[in-house]
C-alpha cells in the first residue's frame, strides 16, 4: 500500500518503536507505584522521554513534559486550564475541531476567529493584531493546518501575545518532529501535540508541553504521590497525570524522540516538503485537478489537498483506496479551515508524507488522480 494520510496517523513507523513498545510490555510496571526493579525500569523510560521531549521542545524543565493520550486531551487541558465562563478567547480560522469543540461547550465563552483566506499570511497577522483587544483572555493557534500544510506565523503571533499578556495556546499536532518549536522563545502557556504523527510514536500517546502559568487537572485520581492527600498535587508533572500511565506507547515514543532527533527535523521536514511540491506539481497538470498549495514553498508542510471537478472528494478518495493508494476525503474535523478556504461545501482530497515516502509515491498518485479525472 502507498500511504499518504500521515496527517492522521503515521502507519510507517521506526523499527525501534514497535520494538520498545513490545519490550515495555513484558519488562516495565507502573513508574512512581513501587520500588521494584519493573517499576523502576518505567520510570526510568518515563524520564528518559520527558528529557528527550524537552531537549526537542527548547524546555529547560522535563517535568514540564506532560504525558497525554493524543493532542485532543492536551488541548483540552490547556483550555480548559485557561479558560473561564464568559471569557473571550481568540483563534485561528484554520483551528481543529480539538480547538473549537471544547470551547463551544464551556459556559458563556465567546470565540472570536482571526479569519483570513489561505496562504495569506501577513492578511492573517494582522487580523490577530486587530482581534487581540482587550476583552480576550486566551489565544489558541494552529502551528500547521491539518488540512492544507498551510505553516502559520506562530512565532509573530507568540510575540504579539507576549507584548498584550495574553496567553498563548499552540497546537503542533502537524509540525511536531518537523519544524522546530521552542517552547520557552515563544513564551507559550501551553503546546499540545500528538504522539503517534511525526514523532513517529504509537497511537494513544500526546505530549503537552507547559509553561510557568496556571495548570488545572482535567482527571482526578492516584499519582503514587502524595496519597494520604485527597486532592491533586500541586507539583508537574504528577497534577496533570492521574492513573496508570501508558508506558509501552511511551517506551515507543521515546524511540520516535530519537528517531526525530537522529535524522533531523530540517531533513525530515525537506524530504516531505520535496514530495508535496513533486505531487502538486504533477496534480497540477491534470485538466480538471485544483490543488491547494502556498505560492510560497517555505509555508507549505508535508500536506497537500485538492479537488477533482465534477467527481465528489470522497469517491476520489474511494477510488484511491480501491488502488491501494491512502489518502483522506471530506472535512478532516476542521470545518473552520474548509469555511477560510472556502471549500466548505465540497470538501478536498488530502494527500500528507511522512519520513518514509518517496518520490515514486508521490508519481503514483499523480497517475492514479490522472485516470480519475479522465473519466
Amino acid at each position: 500500500m502507498i500511504y499518504l494520510d500521515s496527517a492522521a496517523t503515521t502507519l510507517q513507523k521506526p523499527p525501534t518503536v514497535p520494538q520498545a513498545a513490545y519490550y515495555a510490555t513484558g519488562h516495565m510496571a507502573s513508574p512512581g507505584r513501587g520500588g521494584h526493579r519493573p517499576a523502576m525500569l518505567a520510570a526510568d523510560t518515563a524520564f528518559s522521554c520527558r528529557q528527550t521531549a524537552a531537549e526537542l521542545f527548547g524546555l529547560s524543565d522535563p517535568e514540564r513534559v506532560i504525558f497525554t493520550s493524543n493532542a485532543t486531551h492536551g488541548l483540552n487541558i490547556a483550555i480548559k486550564s485557561l479558560v473561564k465562563p464568559g471569557d473571550t478567547v481568540l483563534i485561528s480560522g484554520y483551528e481543529h475541531n480539538a480547538v473549537t469543540r471544547p470551547l463551544r461547550v464551556m459556559e458563556g465563552v465567546s470565540i472570536k476567529v482571526a479569519s483570513a483566506p489561505l496562504f495569506q499570511p501577513e492578511e492573517l497577522y494582522r487580523r490577530f493584531a486587530e482581534g487581540l483587544t482587550g476583552e480576550v483572555s486566551a489565544v489558541v493557534c494552529n502551528h500547521v493546518s491539518n488540512v492544507f500544510g498551510y505553516i502559520l506565523p506562530v512565532e509573530r503571533i507568540a510575540a504579539l501575545c507576549r507584548a498584550r499578556g495574553v496567553p498563548f495556546i499552540l497546537d503542533v499536532s502537524q509540525s511536531a518532529g518537523t519544524i522546530p518549536i521552542r517552547m520557552e522563545e515563544l513564551g507559550a502557556a501551553f503546546a499540545a501535540m500528538p504522539g503517534h504523527k511525526g514523532l513517529y510514536g504509537p497511537q494513544g500517546t500526546g505530549i503537552l508541553l507547559c509553561g510557568t502559568g496556571e495548570v488545572k487537572p482535567l482527571l482526578e485520581g492516584g499519582t503514587g504521590s502524595l496519597s494520604a492527600q485527597q486532592t491533586m498535587p500541586d507539583f508537574l508533572p504528577d497534577r496533570l497525570e492521574a492513573g496508570t500511565h501508558n508506558i509501552p506507547g511511551i517506551a515507543g515514543l521515546l524511540a520516535g524522540l530519537r528517531y526525530v532527533k537522529s535524522r533531523g527535523e530540517a531533513a525530515i521536514l525537506k524530504h516531505e516538503q520535496d514530495l508535496t511540491r513533486r505531487a502538486a506539481s504533477g496534480l497540477d497538470r491534470i485538466p480538471g485537478v485544483r490543488v491547494y498549495v502556498s505560492p510560497r514553498p517555505e509555508l507549505q508542510a508535508g500536506v497537500l489537498s485538492f479537488t477533482v471537478q465534477g467527481i465528489d472528494c470522497e469517491e476520489v478518495g474511494e477510488t484511491l483506496g480501491k488502488e491501494d493508494i491512502a489518502v483522506r476525503s471530506g472535512l478532516h474535523c476542521a470545518p473552520l479551515a474548509h469555511q477560510s478556504a472556502g471549500t466548505l461545501e465540497s470538501g478536498t482530497v488530502r494527500a500528507s508524507f511522512s519520513a518514509f515516502n518517496t518520490a515514486q509515491e508521490a508519481d503514483r498518485l499523480v497517475c492514479a488522480v490522472s485516470r480519475i479525472a479522465r473519466r
